[in-house]
């Protein structure tokens, strides 16, 4: 499936992608209002991967549900809307107001976004504050949650024992990295903030060993995150113990990544004489 902000609303790449070929698709993090996002520039490549600080920008929920619902609606591939907010009311609210919306299999919930009644610190940074985010919502909504987590952190277990405790049913891990870049020529930071998020292949071995800690705390599914750009990539994070993938700067080089590694994981597959993933996932 498209990692969050990878693939827009799935709208975008309908025509260019075999949608009904991936196990789900992502939206893009839907919030309480529009929000613009941050300053240009946003995007910054680095060595094996790239910044990007686009700050959430999105149409908002009340326009996602009019325009964009009844096109998810429509799809056979199951549509999970990733959820964002600067408070944990504004989270709620979004989450309420998508709770048994026709095209809306689950939420994804972005608990990386940061949290004004604390400062600014990220909701995923702290286990218990993001306990508290993630059962309020638990308690609104009868909608699937899934937890995307923040790599952030000292130790990402800790952090996945208390939102599972709270009512996930299933964790992404993990968001980017933080890094920064400078333009030494003109003295400068190279995106319009001073701080992106860092994704690609340069994440994929924390990613990948984030997975398998994870998958060795608790007993929800977890879906793998980071650096996936190949059938042999996603063979990884599943003998890690992942359930399931999400692919994201991959797709920018190659929109069709996502079934290219499907029909590469069924190729492998194949030769291997694997009938079902189960066989494998969880293997190391």
């Amino acid at each position: 499936m498209p990692a969050s902000g990878t693939f827009g609303y799935g709208t975008e790449y309908a025509e260019l992608v075999s949608i009904e070929r991936l196990g789900a698709i992502v939206t893009k993090g839907i919030t309480l209002t529009p929000w613009s996002g941050n300053p240009q520039p946003r995007v910054c490549e680095t060595a094996s991967g790239m910044l990007n600080s686009i700050g959430l920008e999105n149409i908002g929920v009340d326009v996602a549900v009019k325009s964009k619902a009844p096109i998810w609606s429509s799809w056979q591939v199951p549509v999970i809307v990733n959820i964002a907010g600067h408070t944990r009311e504004e989270y709620v609210a979004v989450a309420r107001r998508l709770d048994g919306l026709p095209g809306v299999a689950a939420l994804e919930v972005n608990i990386s976004c940061p949290n004004v009644s604390q400062g600014g610190m990220e909701f995923g940074t702290d286990p218990f504050v993001a306990a508290e985010l993630v059962s309020s919502v638990r308690r609104e909504v009868a909608l699937p949650l899934i937890v995307k987590l923040s790599p952030n952190v000292t130790d990402i277990r800790v952090v996945a024992r208390a939102v599972v405790e709270s009512g996930a049913d299933a964790l992404c891990v993990a968001n980017t990295l933080r890094g920064t870049a400078i333009d030494i020529a003109n003295r400068r930071f190279r995106l319009g903030r001073p701080v992106g998020g860092l994704s690609g292949a340069a994440v994929k071995p924390v990613a990948l060993h984030m997975v398998h800690a994870v998958c060795s705390t608790v007993h929800v599914p977890v879906i793998g995150c980071g650096g996936i750009a190949s059938s042999e990539d996603a063979l990884e994070f599943i003998m890690a113990g992942a359930t399931a993938v999400q692919v994201g700067t991959a797709t920018f080089t190659d929109p069709r990544a996502m079934v290219g590694i499907v029909e590469g994981i069924e190729s492998y597959m194949q030769v291997q004489g694997i009938g079902q993933l189960q066989e494998i996932r969880g293997i190391v």
